[in-house]
């Protein structure tokens, strides 16, 4: 009974014993994984026979229960660092798309914005150049306007004049009767006078020596008009004395009807005529003027210190 005893005891202990080694075993291993020494278990593997080795079992499982504890936190900060790398990771994939969202966006409204910009400007030049348009019509218009507002008054003062006793004195009748008869009819000086007011209208420049089309002098806008109209002159002569005193019918101021020409002289005589014009009604002629002024629509009073003197073609 004594020997059975012994050897169930024996068998026991050597099993304690197997059991120590392998849980000495993992107890390497894992000392080994994570990064540490032999120290912990050092009484162990120096222990003097078994029941010493045995009566360090409670040691050894204290040092496993510590390392298995120590691994699994381990193990969990892996698992923790794995999932907040890929949340991290994630979230900044998720930054680098609404970073790059937000940098289309703003290349869109960008290039909307110079887009906006570029017809912005291209309208401003539109209004610019209408702005130009109209400053210049408005500056023609009241060049025009002051023109007729200053005739109306000289013709207001010449008006006055012919009911001056000494009239005679300022606009003599030196007695230039030229043809007795006239060659044109109502309608050629008509034509006559439709033909100088388009020329005047188109801003026709005054060149001496011309008579069309493009520029005229004043003799030369007077010679276009009735060649339109139909009519001409033989032997032309540039200073009118000629046209004056052999090719029209001397008319008084009075008498004036448009289509008639006006002469204008220094000293009241043929030969110091100067300037010819045709006349286009109300007080009103068509003339080209001056190199300075060019082609205008003036009243019949505006040339200044020159006697004027009618004639009919």
């Amino acid at each position: 009974a004594a020997a059975n005893a012994a050897t169930a005891h024996a068998l026991e202990t050597a099993a304690q014993v197997s059991a120590a080694h392998r849980t000495i075993g993992k107890l390497a291993v894992n000392a080994f994984i994570m990064g540490g020494s032999l120290t912990d278990i050092e009484p162990l593997l120096s222990a003097n026979g078994p029941q010493d080795l045995v009566d360090q079992l409670t040691t050894l499982d204290s040092l496993g229960a510590q390392n298995t504890t120590a691994l699994n936190r381990y193990k969990a900060a892996e698992v923790v660092a794995k999932a907040a790398k890929i949340q991290a990771d994630n979230a900044k994939l998720v930054q680098q798309k609404a970073t790059e969202k937000v940098a289309a966006a703003k290349k869109t409204a960008d290039d909307a914005q110079n887009e906006q910009q570029k017809e912005v400007s291209r309208l401003q030049k539109i209004q610019d150049d209408l702005m130009k348009e109209l400053m210049s019509a408005r500056k023609v218009r009241t060049t025009l306007e002051q023109q007729r507002a200053l005739a109306l008054l000289e013709e207001s003062q010449a008006n006055t004049a012919t009911f001056t006793p000494n009239q005679a004195k300022i606009w003599p009748n030196l007695g230039f009767q030229g043809r007795s008869t006239t060659r044109s009819t109502e309608a050629q000086r008509a034509a006559a006078v439709a033909f100088a007011k388009k020329q005047v209208e188109a801003r026709k420049p005054y060149i001496w020596g011309s008579e069309g089309p493009n520029s005229f002098d004043c003799s030369g806008l007077v010679y276009a008009a009735y060649r339109a109209a139909g009519l001409g002159w033989p032997n032309w002569d540039r200073l009118n004395s000629a046209l004056y005193s052999t090719y029209t019918k001397h008319v008084g101021l009075d008498e004036l009807v448009p289509g008639d020409l006006l002469f204008y002289s220094y000293k009241g005589t043929i030969s110091t005529i100067h300037h010819i014009t045709i006349y286009a009604g109300g007080g009103m002629m068509w003339e080209a003027n001056s190199k300075g002024k060019g082609l205008l629509y003036s009243n019949v009073y505006s040339i200044k210190g020159l006697m004027p003197f009618g004639g009919r073609v």
